[in-house]
């Protein structure tokens, strides 16, 4: 799993590329904990190019919102592929954390 972030009009994105699963989750935290900083932006995590998420992934996707949330700051995902768009709908995650065709449409949904 690989972790890159660039910030776009007041939010920070961040694309994750490859597995996300009980083997990496601390790390996908850790990465996505230190992305947000100190100012506490906004965050859309792009995963166009994620692969596989497991519980132990979705885990952190909610502590990160959790996270963001005490921030006065929001979480938003984008670019689902059709097998993490059917995780994220079987799971319930959609209901949860704001979900999006692109990473443009999810900065604009976050009313930065």
């Amino acid at each position: 799993m690989e972790l890159t972030s660039e910030n776009a009009n007041g939010a920070v994105i961040v694309k994750a590329v490859g597995r996300v699963d009980g083997a990496n989750a601390r790390d996908f935290h850790e990465g996505l904990e230190s992305s947000i900083g100190a100012d506490g932006k906004s965050m859309v995590l792009d995963f166009a190019g994620l692969s596989y998420i497991s519980s132990a992934g979705l885990r952190v996707v909610l502590l990160v919102a959790k996270s963001l949330q005490q921030r006065n700051a929001k979480l938003a995902v984008c670019s689902l592929t059709e097998s993490i768009r059917e995780v994220f709908e079987i799971s319930g995650f959609d209901k949860i954390v704001p979900v999006y065709a692109n990473s443009s449409e999810a900065v604009s949904g976050l009313e930065i």
